[in-house]
Parts: C-alpha cells; structure tokens; sequence
C-alpha cells in the first residue's frame, strides 16, 4: 500500500501502485504454441468441410449424368415408337393390303 503520510480532509487514504506485469519466454511461447494449435485446428475443420461439399458435388454430377443418360434414352425410345405409329398410319401403308401365309416351307 502507500506511504503514511500526514492526510488532510478530501484526500484519498490509500495510494495504488502501478504494477507493471509481463509475460516470461515461457508463457510467451506457451500462448504461441496455443495459438498455432488453435489455427491448425480452424484450417482443418474448413478443409474438412469443403472436402465434404467436393463429394456432394461430385454424387450430384454423377446423378446428373445418369439422368441425361436415361433422357437420353427415353427420347430414342420415344421416336421409336411415334416412327411406328407414324409407318402405320400413312398412306402408303393404308393403300397396302395384307397378305395371308401360303404355307410353310421345308
């Protein structure tokens, strides 16, 4: 605490030193050490996360190639059954007549 000193009335009875306080080498490399730790660990949650977005994205490309495979697919089977309705319909082969199996052949 303070000095003693002979007080008049109004004064403060209690003086403060200033304490200047300092960290060691040793604390100071310790709070480094944590603080490295800290950011290796914030470095590796993102890189975990954006690993995690690359292998949804990569299952979305992937489910979006089959699905433009299988429309592919559908559009061939499409035109394949409207050129079948189309032959049967036109006039040529409304003009046609049916013809009968003669026989078997041996």
């Amino acid at each position: 605490m303070g000095r003693q000193q002979n007080l008049s009335r109004g004064q403060n009875s209690v003086s403060f030193r200033v304490v200047d306080r300092r960290l060691g080498p040793v604390s100071n490399t310790i709070v480094l050490i944590v603080l490295a730790c800290l950011l290796g660990l914030l470095y590796l949650t993102q890189v975990t996360r954006t690993n995690s977005y690359s292998y949804q994205i990569n299952s979305l490309q992937k489910q979006q190639s089959d699905l433009q495979q299988q429309h592919q697919d559908l559009t061939v089977a499409s035109a394949r059954e409207e050129s079948v309705d189309r032959v049967a319909s036109s006039a040529q082969a409304q003009a046609m007549t049916p013809v009968a199996p003669s026989g078997t052949v041996h």
